[in-house]
C-alpha cells in the first residue's frame, strides 16, 4: 500500500487532505470545548483551595464522546451533519433544526487543516518526519483557534509540544539537539525580556506567558536560527492582519490583539520551508 501511495503522489496528497479534513473537524471541537473544560477545572480548584462552599456546576462536554449539537437550539447533529465541509455546504451554512447560521469557523478550520496536512505530505513524503509534522501542525491550528477566541494558549498543549520537539531533535529529525535546546531557550527569553521591559516602562502587560512558551516550542522544532525570522514574520503578519481587523471592525488602535496565531503562522511557514525562509532573511539582512 505504501509503495502504491509513493508511486502516486497525487493520490497520497488527496488522501492526506481528506484525513486533514477529518482531523480539522475534531480540532473544531477542541477549540470550542477545551477552554471551557479548563475554566471549569480552575473554578473547582479555586473553590477547594479557598475552602469555598461547593456549588453544583455541570462539567462541560468532553472532547471525544459527547455528541456535537447546535449551540443555539441544542439539536444533536446526526452523522451526515458532521461530514467535514460537505455538511456545511449541504445545510447551506444553517442549522437543520432552527436555521441559525453556522459559524464559518467550522469549515475554515477543516479546510485549513486539510491544506496544511497536504502540504506536509508534499514536503516530507511518507516518512518519520511526517509522523511528527502532522501533530505539530494540528497543535498549531488548535492553539491559534483557542487563542483567537479566548486569548489562552493552554500549557496542556504547548508544553507536550515543546517536549515532542526536543525529543525529535535527539535523532536530528528537523534540527540537532543543541539548536533545539538553544532555540527553545531563546524563543522563551526573547519575548519574556521584551515584555518585562515593556512592563517596567509602561506599567502595562504587553504579552501573555503563553506566547513565550509558544515561541519556545517553535524554537525547539525549528532551531535557534529560526527564532529571529519567526519573530519578524509574525510581527509583519500581525501588523497587516491585525491592522485590517481593527480598521474593518472599527476598533481602537489600543485594542489588545492575541499574538499567538501570528506566531503559529510564522512558525509553521518556517517549519515547512526549512532553511529557505532563514536563507531569504539572511540574504535580505546582508544585502546579498
Amino acid at each position: 500500500m505504501l509503495a502504491v501511495l509513493q508511486a502516486n503522489p497525487v493520490l497520497l496528497i488527496a488522501l492526506t487532505f481528506g484525513f486533514g479534513l477529518l482531523v480539522g473537524s475534531f480540532l473544531n471541537v477542541a477549540i470550542l470545548r477545551f477552554p471551557a473544560r479548563l475554566e471549569w477545572g480552575w473554578r473547582q480548584e479555586a473553590r477547594e483551595i479557598l475552602a469555598l462552599p461547593e456549588v453544583y456546576e455541570p462539567k462541560p462536554p468532553g472532547l471525544v464522546f459527547s455528541r456535537s449539537a447546535c449551540p443555539q437550539c441544542g439539536h444533536a447533529l446526526s452523522a451526515w451533519e458532521n461530514i467535514p465541509l460537505l455538511s456545511f455546504l449541504l445545510l447551506r451554512g444553517k442549522c437543520r433544526s432552527c436555521r441559525t447560521p453556522i459559524s464559518w469557523q467550522y469549515p475554515a478550520v477543516e479546510l485549513i487543516t486539510g491544506i496544511l496536512f497536504a502540504l506536509c505530505v508534499w514536503r516530507f513524503g511518507i516518512s518519520l518526519q511526517l509522523l511528527f509534522a502532522l501533530p505539530f501542525t494540528a497543535a498549531l491550528v488548535v492553539l491559534s483557534g483557542i487563542d483567537l477566541r479566548t486569548t489562552l494558549l493552554p500549557d496542556q498543549i504547548t508544553l507536550p509540544l515543546l517536549w515532542l520537539g526536543l525529543i525529535a531533535s535527539l535523532i536530528t529529525l528537523f534540527v540537532d539537539p543543541v539548536s533545539a535546546i538553544l532555540g527553545a531557550a531563546a524563543g522563551y527569553l526573547s519575548l519574556w525580556s521584551v515584555t518585562r521591559l515593556f512592563k517596567l516602562l509602561t506599567g502595562k502587560d504587553g504579552m501573555g506567558e503563553g506566547d513565550f512558551k509558544l515561541l519556545a516550542v517553535i524554537g525547539a522544532w525549528c532551531g535557534i536560527k529560526a527564532v529571529l525570522p519567526v519573530l519578524l514574520l509574525s510581527s509583519l503578519v500581525g501588523a497587516v492582519i491585525g491592522g485590517l481587523w481593527l480598521a474593518t471592525a472599527g476598533k481602537h488602535r489600543d485594542t489588545q490583539i492575541p499574538f499567538g496565531q501570528y506566531l503559529a503562522i510564522a512558525g509553521w511557514i518556517q517549519f515547512i520551508s526549512g532553511a529557505d525562509l532563514l536563507g531569504l532573511y539572511l540574504s535580505w539582512a546582508t544585502g546579498r
